[in-house]
């Protein structure tokens, strides 16, 4: 269940959803206007990210996916609504906003904390990055609607390069 991760630390790990390939493809087709200081995210970066952990010592991998495995082990499959519209988060994200995990998310971040405490705490808030940088107000409010049914969570590590997006699954856990 869990692949153990090459070298030192881990860098940037996450609790995450991917979204399936049709709901990718309806990302896909939102436009991407060029907009200076903007970066479009590409189709491997688009997750919907429970809890952002950030760096975490290798050490505390394997209490992390004892724990998700302990918590997450009752959990049926969820609901997942993309949109309606596209927001701006922050000024520094555009994102495409997904209805429907805050209950799974508060189960995630109630069995992450003793382990990875909450350096920035903020409202939970489940959306597919689509673009980062200085995000102008008129990038926001496209329209964007999709569904499906999110039967895995998975504990990732972001080991991306400029250009090279590269999240490894560190271990899945089933929804059933």
């Amino acid at each position: 269940m869990w692949a153990r991760p090459q070298g030192g630390a881990v860098t940037r790990l996450s609790v995450a959803i991917r979204p399936p390939s049709r709901v990718c493809d309806v990302l896909r087709r939102l436009p991407r206007e060029p907009a200076s200081r903007v970066n479009w995210s590409a189709p491997g970066q688009w997750l919907v990210t429970l809890r952002p952990l950030g760096h975490v010592p290798e050490h505390v991998t394997g209490p992390l996916v004892d724990v998700l495995a302990a918590e997450l082990a009752g959990a049926g499959p969820v609901r997942c609504v993309l949109g309606p519209v596209t927001r701006r988060i922050g000024g520094q994200w555009l994102g495409a906003p997904v209805a429907g995990l805050d209950e799974l998310a508060d189960v995630v971040f109630a069995a992450t904390e003793p382990l990875v405490p909450v350096t920035h705490p903020q409202p939970f808030q489940a959306d597919v990055v689509l673009a980062r940088g200085r995000v102008p107000a008129a990038l926001a409010g496209q329209p964007v609607a999709a569904e499906w049914t999110a039967g895995t969570v998975e504990l990732l590590a972001d080991r991306s390069a400029p250009g090279r997006p590269r999240f490894d699954q560190l271990a899945a856990f089933p929804l059933a």
